[in-house]
């Protein structure tokens, strides 16, 4: 039996911290970071069933087309991912009644739309990415037990090529659901590797007041290399996705509405209009 300070339920036997039941989700989960997100999703939905928030947790479960998903925002970085996907897989994998694991897993199929900045020049504002494989960069996954699900020819490349000071930790590289990357690709997305970092200045090589450990590494990521692919974006949240999601048994893609160029420093003139669209087109290819 897990213990009850292990997994934690509040008083009404919902999960702790996104206070939800197993009745509560469909099986096809859209992952949104800013809670204002969710209802941009949802205002698309035919029915709203269950709508729920706490803290930066939002979540609306409805139908779209005939199809019944569920719409979670989970704030930003990798150290929140640890707490949605744990209680996610807590609610369809664990009877939360007898806190024993059950015999016949669940696996759900969950895709992230996020925006993000692009690193090559050649990824246009307002374009989508795929993510084919995640970098973690941030160390969450290192507290899990990883080599079944990581990919070392891939990390070892991007120390070598990148430099990097393993003081912050090895970076650990995941790839996406092939199945979830059949359903959803199409010609309209780029594809490539994702760089998943758990801050968005000095990690992603912002520079405000404070000096930064290695002013080359966007540069040097520019050009990383891996038996053709490349990395194409940066971000705080799709390898952690991926790398849990992969541990646990569940589907996962990350797809990103490219709202800046960092190679040539421009930024989205309608960035709401490009996530709007990555939202219509993900929901028509879940309903399909």
């Amino acid at each position: 039996m897990i213990a009850s300070s292990e997994l934690i339920l509040n008083p009404d036997g919902s999960v702790y911290h996104l206070n939800l039941k197993p009745e509560n989700i469909a099986h096809d989960i859209i992952f949104v970071g800013d809670p204002d997100r969710v209802e941009k999703i949802t205002q698309f939905f035919d029915s709203i069933e269950f709508s729920i928030q706490k803290r930066e947790f939002k979540t609306q479960t409805g139908i779209y087309k005939g199809k019944r998903l569920t719409v979670l925002s989970t704030g930003i970085g990798p150290d929140n991912i640890d707490i949605v996907l744990n209680e996610l897989d807590a609610l369809v994998n664990i009877d939360l009644a007898t806190r024993q694991p059950n015999e016949n897993l669940t696996s759900l199929n969950i895709i992230r739309i996020g925006t993000s900045g692009a690193i090559q020049a050649d990824i246009p504002i307002d374009s989508f990415v795929l993510s084919q494989y995640g970098i973690g960069l941030d160390n969450m996954l290192r507290s899990y037990i990883v080599d079944e699900v990581t990919h070392k020819d891939i990390e070892d490349a991007f120390i070598t090529q990148t430099q990097w000071d393993v003081r912050k930790g090895r970076p650990y590289a995941i790839a996406c659901s092939k199945t979830l990357e059949k359903r959803i690709e199409s010609s309209e997305m780029y594809k490539g590797i994702t760089c998943t970092i758990g801050g968005f200045y000095g990690p992603q090589g912002r520079v405000l007041r404070l000096p930064i450990q290695d002013s080359d590494l966007n540069p040097k990521m520019d050009h990383f290399q891996f038996n053709g692919n490349r990395i194409t974006n940066l971000e705080m949240e799709t390898t952690a996705i991926y790398g849990l999601s992969a541990l646990l048994g569940h589907n996962a893609l990350s797809l990103n509405a490219i709202i800046a160029n960092r190679a040539n420093g421009t930024f989205s003139d309608d960035p709401t209009q490009a996530v709007d669209q990555l939202i219509a087109y993900t929901l028509d290819k879940l309903a399909q």
